[in-house]
């Protein structure tokens, strides 16, 4: 049995990964501020520590007898990096080096597994987008993200520190809150559409996302823990199959039985047309199973909701 922190444990992907963690029999222990994420998320027996990630003290009394971090603390709103530069900033780079910089310190050389985004690659001129497409990031978010990833570099070339970093696409599943402004598009359209209110597409709606459901980014997240590799490898976790927002809101209809109802918005300034991730890296690196079909996850994040009533 192993003794892990998962940074942001009590948010969405945080509280999956503890799940996993200690249904496998591994301790784990919870570093978390509360500001999205939920006490309520978390499975027994997991050691609950409410601070930030960006405070030393915290960081460094975290890492006390832990085995591996897992990183996934973060503010992860394109518009909160809009409003609030400095401040998602803090949380989303300054965090990262703080927690590198602990370990540094503590002189462990533990191993960390942390959470880098899709929103590194910007509008990507060739799809679909591999690990080695130009990294262009349109958002602070994103540049906050490739910041990470680089810094990640330093810590394994220059401290030794073996870090594995995921690129993340669009991420769904049971406990994405449709009411907070962080959720993704799946658990607002399911929300809405399945107690039959309407739902504003913006722009055409052909614009496609690569949804990859948050089981499988689990997978790749604990068999990152296991590489310990020297050069900070950084994987995309998607499925490699687009599916355009209008699609996605029809197969969500036909699922609850209910006529969908929408409207037509203009599109949002700096949307990105079409994300589509390649997992051919990840695939041969860690030979994950086949990705959750969309509609199957579809169907389970329709009966969270509905059980959650």
């Amino acid at each position: 049995m192993a003794f892990y922190l998962v940074t942001g444990g009590a948010g969405f992907i945080g509280s999956h990964l503890c799940h996993a963690l200690v249904a496998r029999g591994d301790g784990v222990r919870v570093l978390d501020d509360l500001s999205t994420g939920h006490l309520e998320n978390l499975p027994p027996g997991v050691e609950f520590r409410q601070g930030d990630i960006a405070d030393p003290v915290a960081a460094q009394a975290a890492m006390d007898g832990v085995d591996g971090c897992f990183h996934l603390a973060a503010i992860a709103s394109v518009e909160r990096g809009t409003t609030d530069w400095t401040g998602t900033h803090r949380a989303n780079l300054s965090g990262t080096i703080e927690l590198f910089d602990a370990i540094r310190r503590q002189g462990s050389k533990l191993p960390v597994v942390y959470a880098s985004s899709a929103a590194v690659y910007g509008d990507a001129q060739t799809i679909p987008i591999a690990e080695t497409a130009d990294r262009n990031p349109l958002s602070a978010y994103g540049a906050d993200k490739l910041g990470c990833e680089l810094h990640a570099k330093v810590a394994s070339h220059v401290h030794g520190i073996p870090t594995v970093g995921f690129r993340f696409f669009n991420v769904y599943g049971p406990r994405q809150d449709p009411r907070s402004p962080y959720s993704g598009v799946i658990s607002i359209f399911c929300e809405r559409i399945g107690r039959g209110s309407p739902i504003a597409i913006y722009g055409d709606g052909s614009q496609t996302r690569d949804f990859v459901h948050v089981s499988d980014v689990v997978a790749a997240l604990l068999g990152g823990m296991a590489l310990r590799p020297a050069d900070a490898p950084v994987f995309n976790v998607c499925t490699g199959i687009a599916t355009s927002v209008l699609d996605l809101a029809h197969l969500i209809a036909s699922l609850v039985g209910n006529r969908l109802d929408h409207t037509f918005q203009p599109p949002r300034a700096g949307e990105i047309r079409h994300s589509l991730g390649d997992p051919t890296r990840l695939r041969a690196t860690l030979q994950p199973d086949e990705p959750v079909k969309l509609r199957d996850g579809l169907r389970e994040v329709l009966a969270w909701m509905a059980s959650s009533r």
